[in-house]
């Protein structure tokens, strides 16, 4: 593999990327508003687990924060995490451009499947098996997708217990360094109106 910190590099220069930072405004879940605002507050969330990381996996979770929600914009909304047209797959093509590792590229295309599958816990109260199952059998680094969970689980807007819940569910099923333990408090949130936001 390339490396990593000349590939983000490439990443930011690249017009698609830059024109879409700008991107958004405050909305339940991102109190931060625009792509930018949110890539920063997930920066100073790696800096919190950075005593836990290699400096290879700061470098990888580094490349997913600046990808994972970069083609917001250009996404059609409320589609499947899998559809092609979906913020997670356009953002997956593009990481492809720049980077060949398979397991980072799946990591984008599932960073929200926690977070939905938490959805249907709460909306119907369980998730559907074959789809957790299928996430457990997609991510091959569960250290480190845990850890980006936690980034991007632990800002402002978002509640804590999609968190909770799927560290509870993944416990005795996958290898992580990583667990509920491992959560990054911040206030309380209402999640009643899907605060926790993808």
């Amino acid at each position: 593999m390339k490396d990593l910190k000349h590939i983000l590099s490439r990443i930011q220069a690249d017009e698609r990327y830059q024109t879409n930072l700008s991107w958004g405004q405050a909305r339940p879940g991102h109190p931060e508003g625009s792509i930018a605002a949110h890539i920063a507050e997930l920066e100073d969330n790696l800096n919190t687990l950075r005593p836990q990381l290699s400096e290879q996996e700061c470098d990888k979770l580094r490349l997913l924060i600046h990808v994972h929600d970069t083609f917001k914009p250009d996404a059609q909304a409320g589609l499947a995490i899998v559809h092609p047209n979906s913020h997670a797959s356009l953002a997956r093509r593009f990481l492809e451009e720049f980077c060949d590792d398979e397991a980072l590229a799946v990591m984008v295309q599932y960073h929200d499947e926690p977070y939905a599958l938490w959805r249907q816990v709460r909306g119907k109260g369980a998730c559907n098996p074959e789809r957790f199952d299928a996430l457990v059998d997609a991510i091959s680094d569960w250290s480190l997708f845990c850890a980006f969970c936690i980034i991007d689980g632990c800002t402002a807007g978002k509640s804590r217990a999609p968190l909770e819940w799927v560290f509870v569910e993944l416990a005795d099923r996958v290898p992580s360094r990583f667990s509920a333990a491992d959560i990054i408090p911040g206030a309380a949130v209402d999640d009643s109106q899907d605060a926790a936001g993808d």
